[in-house]
């Protein structure tokens, strides 16, 4: 008798599993119909994706292909990543060396993408990336390499740009220099859009990237290469060589249901009939793939407010039900299915007790790959602490 008193003491002093969340609404919903048929190009490689929605596929070979300028991307990201600067700031004045100066003078008669810069002057931070994204300037993106590492060399910042492809799972590129102009500098369209992604996430770049123009230090104006800003695309940038073709990494928006959705999409390798590098060619190509991304993009509800998507579970058989405590809609094209998650919020887990209406967790709607919809869940009823049945009953 004594043993059992004891047993059910200790079974009713022990410590509570962990409640845990658990998803019992689908786990995927599909919208209606066939997947779009995009207008790919006939040469080269191009890929596109919606941030947080999924990928409308790609076209060509993905292998690595010389990208010319669109290496500049990397740069400038780099430089915003390790230098950042708050939306409004110029940053600091980065002195110009003599090496740019000479690549101006040496790069400005072979048609080469320069700035004017003199040994000496003090250009901003911020005016050097326009002038990298902008006109495209080979110098100052030297220039910014060099003046990060503070070396002579571009070698480490390079070795810096190769470890962050690996970071962001660009595992098909590989740079030599900062600026593209070495056909040895190389990635695929896939790669890029992932690049593309994280560099419109930050505030300045995603603010230089939408500019068609600026003043430079000297007092000329400088006209950004990318022909659909700010009309059809809100950035990213362009990229020309005879090695390379016309290439473009390229960001648009379509509102939808009141929300800007961020398409980003990737367009290498376009000749055109000629056989001849070609900016137009490749821009013709963009605008099309980018008109439609954005017809193709519709809204689909997926969980009504109310609907019960998932439950509590207390680890020892007691359940209770959590609910969405909003109608979430998501934002697709036809053919695509959608992903349902539910967890709980960071760094919380699910109380042991709680009054209905309790928020616990979240339900993501999305590709997983960030950006999704979401919306809290919150308890249906009452949850309660397991009861002394339940405790003395339980044997593991």
């Amino acid at each position: 008798l004594l043993l059992i008193v004891v047993f059910a003491v200790v079974q009713a002093v022990r410590p509570l599993p962990t409640p845990t969340l658990k998803l019992t609404a689908e786990e995927s919903v599909s919208f209606e119909g066939g997947k779009p048929t995009m207008p790919w190009p006939g040469e080269g490689q191009a890929a596109m994706d919606v941030n947080g929605i999924g990928t409308f596929g790609t076209s060509g070979d993905q292998k690595p292909v010389p990208i010319a300028s669109i290496a500049k991307v990397m740069t400038v990201y780099l430089i915003l990543r390790d230098h950042p600067l708050e939306k409004g700031k110029d940053g600091p004045k980065i002195p110009v060396d003599a090496a740019a100066q000479k690549h101006y003078e040496t790069g400005k008669p072979a048609n080469e993408s320069v700035v004017k810069v003199t040994e000496g002057q003090k250009i901003s931070q911020y005016e050097a990336l326009q002038a990298v994204m902008l006109p495209s300037a080979n110098n100052v993106a030297k220039l910014l390499a060099r003046w990060d590492t503070k070396s002579d060399s571009e070698d480490e910042f390079v070795a810096k740009m190769n470890k962050t492809a690996k970071e962001l799972g660009m595992k098909n590129t590989h740079y030599t220099d900062p600026s593209g102009l070495d056909k040895t500098t190389v990635s695929t369209a896939e790669d890029l859009v992932k690049l593309g992604r994280a560099a419109m996430e930050n505030p300045v770049f995603n603010e230089i990237s939408r500019q068609p123009s600026y003043v430079d230090l000297n007092g000329d104006k400088q006209k950004n290469f990318f022909g659909l800003i700010p009309t059809v695309a809100i950035g990213i940038k362009t990229g020309t060589t005879t090695a390379a073709g016309g290439n473009i990494l390229f960001a648009a928006e379509q509102v939808v249901d009141g929300k800007p959705q961020t398409i980003i999409g990737a367009t290498l390798g376009q000749y055109g009939d000629n056989g001849v590098a070609n900016i137009d060619e490749v821009t013709r190509v963009t605008e099309e793939l980018i008109k439609a991304g954005k017809g193709a993009l519709k809204s689909k509800k997926i969980v009504k407010k109310g609907d019960v998507v998932g439950q509590v579970d207390d680890g020892m058989g007691g359940t209770t039900p959590v609910v969405a405590t909003k109608d979430v809609s998501a934002v697709g094209w036809s053919g695509l299915t959608v992903k349902l998650e539910l967890d709980t919020e960071k760094g919380k887990t699910p109380p042991h007790s709680a009054k209905a209406g309790t928020k616990v967790g979240v339900l993501s709607v999305g590709d997983g790959k960030g950006g999704a919809v979401e919306v809290p869940v919150a308890l249906q009823s009452d949850l309660s602490e397991p009861g002394l049945g339940a405790k003395l009953k339980r044997v593991g």
